[in-house]
């Protein structure tokens, strides 16, 4: 993932609500990946619950980023991920972030809970954590 020069603030680093775009960003680029189609076209919507992020280092605009996805929960209509975004440097990786979020699976019509989709369970399945 790379920054974008709109992401840093007024302290030439990249503001705190923009990590929960890339975490957004990453979990539903990565289903669409995953699962070969486009979740938006699915009668089931993934509407974010919950998220959370801890700061651990400073990125900024050009950086580039890589982001750990895993499943932490894996429920009947919820998904929760975790998520960790690295700064690559010359010499590897270096931690800038761990974070939730967790979509909730809902009828894109009622917005009542529904299980989750079948092609997004079988691509959320590998990824989770065992304990």
């Amino acid at each position: 993932m790379q920054t974008r020069w709109a992401d840093n603030d007024h302290y030439g680093h990249v503001n705190n609500v923009v990590y929960y775009s890339y975490f957004d960003s990453a979990v539903n680029g990565w289903l669409m990946r995953a699962t070969g189609t486009d979740i938006r076209d699915l009668p089931a919507i993934g509407v974010v619950a919950q998220t959370s992020c801890t700061f651990l280092g400073s990125i900024s605009f050009p950086d580039h980023l890589k982001v750990g996805i895993r499943v932490a929960r894996l429920g009947n209509s919820s998904i929760s991920y975790e998520l960790a975004i690295f700064r690559v440097d010359g010499e590897g990786l270096e931690l800038a972030a761990t974070g939730t979020f967790t979509h909730v699976y809902v009828d894109e019509v009622t917005r009542k809970p529904v299980p989750i989709p079948a092609v997004i369970r079988a691509a959320a399945e590998p990824l989770v954590v065992a304990g």
